[in-house]
């Protein structure tokens, strides 16, 4: 058997800024999306860690040891606190030094540290670890836990020892894992963290992961009794799987113990291993604020700090630019394969304006910066709101609403539907327009002809900036709109472009008379609807676009969600797994097997 000394994969949970790691829009990274990359690196091991916190070589010896059970096996260990640390490595980075530069050994570290030491039980701090085998950690999907939040990694013990898939013991005993008192910093700058070790409960980032460990998995439905969770402990220079409560030795231990003629007792209690079983003991009860006593109850609602000026100075770039999505629940997918799509490449300056209540805790759960609108439609949630529908009507007018009220407070917006399917960021070629230009998206199918025709102004994708036209002449789009029994759609037109296109100019432009803004329609091969060029028919939809050069493509013209859901996914211009809640890690879709009604 290779040695695990030079095949396992640590991940440090610090080192969050790989592109695969999903992060919410604050930078924190998801526990679930850390855990799925870990396990894309070709190992025998996996090992999930704090940078903060320093490991002796006892980590690799307890490692190999678990790597040689027959079965496949999980271990979490916590680290042991200390309010010291007067050591630093070397420039290679190879041997610790003392405070006049002198080697230490690691024999000496250990007796120094060993007599002023606590348990933490930071949930950030602790270290898990898991065998490459044919078993998952547990049953069901990992919730989008935000790491270093609270909750996360007792939950997936929670979980792994009620699955009863894999083997889970603690090891906190065998391996030497060491933090500085989280009142302090290290002062030798050997590492800097970007994550808050302790959250205090209460906080909404807590609340948050609490109601996911409570909707997800079986944590709230009972308690597990971690007392009798075997331990690793090496004592008399050999490791011990013990159930320190009932004095059991574990069946998985036998064949480790060369030792062993006879019965259990003769090897394990003997005078040098009893002492080491008998400080365990006494030592466990120091742990015993470090593992989820209570049954989770989910927090009644969910509510972010931020209000949308707040969001707005946050998400907004450079330019005060930010590109706002209007959604509701039963397009809460489509939303997320937006997103996953923007971040992948790399735009983080996007807003969620949430029609409803359930969006709008599904949004922070998601790690999105969401807002809510107090004046959005009810009793949208579940309804099918496609095109032509009373819900529909009502919907869309919240968007221009939206747009209006984030351009008074001086950004520059681009707004787009969640149908829309981004090949590229649109942002560089429509900031290069003239400010007092309002771009818009046509909804022209025919391929020859103007393409500002009466009502063809597709008001899913425009880029507005804040200056006193636009904002002038979206607020007359705004109250032509509220006395309208139709969408906002038509009262763009109309009233930028006045009935009829009387406004028009050329084949591609209107011009507001009273604010004096152009409105330019997009080149359509750059920017295309559902319905130009049959592009969404095309046996490759992505390769149709890359050879006309899309920028965007939008999924309308057609008529039903699902329909429209289908359509996007069947086609491989989809970037989110519904069924781990995770954006989808590389560029295929992976996803048709998964999609469902």
């Amino acid at each position: 058997m290779q040695s695990v000394e030079s095949d396992y994969s640590v991940f440090e949970t610090h080192n969050h800024h790989h592109n695969s790691i999903q992060l919410r829009f604050l930078g924190v990274p998801f526990f679930h999306s850390m855990v799925a990359k870990s396990r894309a690196f070709p190992s025998d091991i996996y090992v999930l860690m704090d940078t903060e916190s320093i490991l002796l070589p006892d980590f690799v010896s307890a490692l190999n040891y678990a790597h040689e059970l027959d079965n496949d096996w999980f271990l979490f260990a916590y680290p042991r606190n200390v309010s010291n640390f007067p050591f630093y490595l070397d420039e290679d980075g190879k041997y610790w030094l003392k405070e006049d530069g002198k080697r230490i050994r690691i024999q000496e570290l250990q007796d120094t540290l060993g007599s002023s030491w606590q348990w933490n039980c930071c949930e950030g701090r602790m270290m898990i670890a898991w065998n490459n085998g044919e078993l998952p950690l547990h049953h069901g999907v990992l919730p989008p836990f935000l790491y270093g939040r609270g909750v996360h990694n007792h939950w997936l013990i929670d979980e792994a020892l009620s699955s009863g898939l894999r083997f889970v013991f603690d090891a906190s005993w065998a391996i030497s894992i060491f933090a500085l008192d989280d009142s302090r910093r290290w002062s030798n700058g050997l590492v800097k963290s970007s994550i808050v070790s302790n959250i205090e409960k209460g906080s909404w980032e807590y609340d948050g992961n609490s109601h996911l460990a409570a909707l997800y998995g079986s944590s709230s439905l009972h308690k597990i009794h971690y007392s009798g969770v075997m331990k690793l402990l090496k004592c008399d220079g050999q490791y011990l799987l013990i159930n320190t409560t009932e004095d059991i030795l574990h069946p998985y231990a036998y064949k480790k113990m060369s030792l062993w003629k006879g019965s259990i007792g003769k090897c394990w209690r003997s005078k040098k291993t009893l002492p080491c079983v008998s400080g365990t003991k006494k030592s466990q009860n120091g742990m015993s604020g470090c593992f989820l006593k209570d049954r989770l109850v989910p927090a009644t609602t969910l509510k972010f700090p931020f209000s949308l000026e707040s969001l707005l100075s946050i998400t907004a770039d450079k330019n005060r630019t930010v590109v706002l999505a209007v959604a509701g629940y039963s397009y809460k997918d489509m939303l997320m394969s937006w997103v996953c799509r923007l971040r992948r490449l790399r735009i983080t300056n996007f807003l969620v304006c949430a029609l409803d209540y359930e969006t709008y805790q599904f949004s922070i759960m998601q790690g999105l910066p969401v807002f809510s609108d107090p004046s959005a439609p009810s009793n949208i949630s579940f309804n099918d709101c496609h095109f032509g529908t009373k819900c529909f009507q009502r919907v869309t007018k919240v968007k221009s609403r939206m747009v209006l009220k984030i351009l008074k407070l001086g950004y520059n917006v681009l707004l787009s539907d969640v149908d829309v399917y981004w090949f590229r960021n649109p942002l560089p070629l429509l900031s290069s327009f003239d400010p007092a230009i309002l771009a818009v998206q046509s909804d022209e199918y025919n391929q020859t002809g103007p393409i500002n025709l009466p009502r063809r102004l597709n008001s899913g994708f425009y880029f507005a900036r804040s200056n006193g036209p636009t904002i002038a002449a979206l607020g007359k789009v705004v109250r032509h709109a509220a006395t309208s029994g139709l969408s906002e759609q038509p009262s763009f037109y109309d009233t930028l472009c006045g009935k009829g296109g009387s406004t028009r100019k050329g084949d591609n432009r209107c011009v507001e008379p009273e604010t004096n803004l152009s409105i330019h329609f997009l080149d359509r091969n750059l920017f295309p609807n559902g319905a130009y060029l049959g592009l969404w028919e095309r046996n490759n939809a992505t390769s149709a676009c890359k050879k006309l050069g899309c920028i965007v493509l939008h999924n309308n013209w057609i008529s039903g969600r699902m329909k429209k859901l289908q359509r996007q996914v069947l086609s491989g211009l989809w970037d989110y797994d519904i069924s781990t809640r995770m954006c989808l890690m590389c560029s295929e879709n992976k996803l048709t097997r998964n999609f469902g009604t």
